[in-house]
């Protein structure tokens, strides 16, 4: 397992910019498919953006396409979220999730930060 931690959240307004990261430890960081997932007052859970390892390949959730950009250094073992034109029903916490094979369910996911609380008024 990995072990991970997010930071970056905060309140910002409508239509503002907001960056995540989340740091892991462990040397083998670069192995990981590395996601972001969110949940809501009230909400399930839901996946927003994954990574494959090596950074190649991407995958959103539709209603963060163009707004949100993942990516990864492999050398600093972090994970980004790029955040823009955010909207107020983008409010959630944010969970960074590490995963040994592709996948953009919570389940395929087994290591998990604390989550990092973003909140966007209007």
């Amino acid at each position: 397992q990995v072990h991970l931690v997010e930071s970056g959240g905060g309140l910002v307004q409508a239509g503002d910019s907001l960056r995540l990261s989340c740091a892991a430890s462990g040397r083998t960081f670069s192995s990981y498919v590395m996601g972001w997932f969110r949940q809501a007052p009230g909400k399930e859970r839901e996946f927003v953006a994954a990574i494959s390892s090596q950074g190649v390949r991407t995958y959103y959730t539709d209603s963060v396409k163009g707004r949100f950009t993942i990516s990864r250094d492999n050398a600093k073992n972090t994970v980004s979220l790029q955040m823009n034109s955010l909207k107020p029903e983008d409010t959630a916490i944010y969970y960074c999730a590490a995963a040994s094979n592709w996948g953009n369910d919570s389940s395929d996911f087994g290591s998990w930060g604390q989550g990092t609380q973003v909140t966007v008024s209007s």
